[in-house]
């Protein structure tokens, strides 16, 4: 039996009839760039996360190169984030001429509040929280010194649409939010896709404006902009997906609580869900020893999993060229060693994750006996 980590495939599959019916209206109507698909996902995504505006744009990587960019980061500016995430969330600080200033994380991988303070200074411009996996940071920690220092926080939600924490959703806490809805994620399109989120109508209208080359019309140029436009299509498949995602969201969070249940804790760590969390399981990441080991084993037995992340970003060739200094991140650089991603995708049979459990704990047991 192989148990695959996605099954995008599967998805395909299971919409095919519908979704090329959405295809085809789309198809016939001769509006591929822009177009009232577009208009109805913002207005779908400002409904659903409660806030005022949404933007269509055409990755997570552009939603937070231009959140940054109306924030106003230029060339020697500092934005405060993690090392343990996927590559774009440094790349865009980095292709503005700013400097990343990596805090290291919890146990649970989030950014590690008490560290955030003594890493402003009189260049910091922003402050990233990563909401890696679908948990939301310890924003009841962080939002206080953002405001005692008056730094906006943009947050990188590109796994946590739908999370909440308190209740309000990911994307809503600070200045702007980010998502991506690359087909990997919960609400996936059929390409690269993204949006941003913020209550703030002139941020709205600033990046409104330099998604489309800065046009404000056919010819005038207001401000010299980007191409970061969703295509009507993306918005259409995406409008389509949105109306599963809550049910996509239960079954992850249902497939996860089956780990819960039957991990040995004794060889596996998982990073617990608060009261005040809701967490959508993007991934399902866990910390273990012998990861490589393990890993080799789960493929042995027909289990694909994954890594998020080897190699963390403070220590990838391309940031080592700058020559950056950076922060004690002991932590980051411990779970690198540890962290396995194991498959949580909406297809798995609870068969097939008590499967992946028994391979885990047998691993463990078998190295205690030998």
């Amino acid at each position: 039996m192989k148990i695959p980590y996605v099954n995008l495939p599967k998805q395909y599959f299971k919409e095919r009839k519908s979704l090329l019916s959405v295809i085809d209206k789309v198809l016939k109507s001769g509006q591929y760039v822009g177009g009232d698909e577009v208009e109805k996902f913002e207005k779908n995504i400002s409904l659903l996360l409660k806030t005022k505006h949404c933007i269509a744009l055409n990755s997570g990587t552009d939603a937070l190169t231009l959140g940054l960019h109306s924030l106003g980061v230029r060339k020697n500016d500092e934005v405060i984030t993690t090392s343990n995430s996927f590559i774009a969330s440094t790349a865009v600080i980095v292709h503005l001429g700013a400097k990343p200033v990596f805090v290291d994380v919890k146990k649970d991988q989030t950014i590690n509040p008490e560290l955030i303070e003594r890493a402003v200074t009189n260049k910091t411009k922003a402050i990233m929280v990563v909401h890696l996996t679908g948990r939301i940071c310890d924003m009841d920690k962080i939002i206080p010194i953002a405001k005692k220092y008056n730094i906006p926080i943009i947050e990188d939600a590109a796994q946590a649409i739908g999370s909440k924490y308190r209740n309000k959703y990911a994307g809503t806490f600070g200045k702007i939010g980010c998502f991506s809805a690359h087909p990997l994620k919960n609400l996936n399109a059929l390409g690269d896709s993204g949006y941003l989120t913020t209550s703030s109508t002139k941020i709205a209208e600033l990046i409104r404006d330099v998604r489309n080359h800065g046009m404000t019309n056919r010819n005038r140029i207001k401000n010299f902009g980007y191409v970061s436009r969703m295509d009507n299509l993306q918005a259409a498949v995406l409008n389509f997906r949105l109306k599963n995602l809550k049910s996509i969201i239960k079954k992850r969070r249902k497939n996860a609580e089956i780990y819960f249940k039957n991990l040995n804790k004794k060889y596996v760590f998982i990073p617990p869900e608060t009261k005040k969390e809701f967490n959508t399981y993007h991934t399902f990441v866990v910390q273990v020893s012998k990861r490589d080991k393990l890993k080799r084993y789960l493929k042995s037995k027909g289990i694909e999993t994954s890594i998020h992340y080897p190699i963390p970003i403070h220590l990838q060739p391309a940031l080592k060229k700058l020559k950056y200094k950076f922060l004690n991140l002991n932590q980051t650089e411990k779970q690198s060693k540890n962290i396995i991603t194991l498959p949580i995708n909406q297809f798995l049979k609870e068969s097939e994750i008590k499967k992946i459990c028994f391979e885990v704990n047998n691993f463990y047991e078998d190295i205690k006996i030998s």
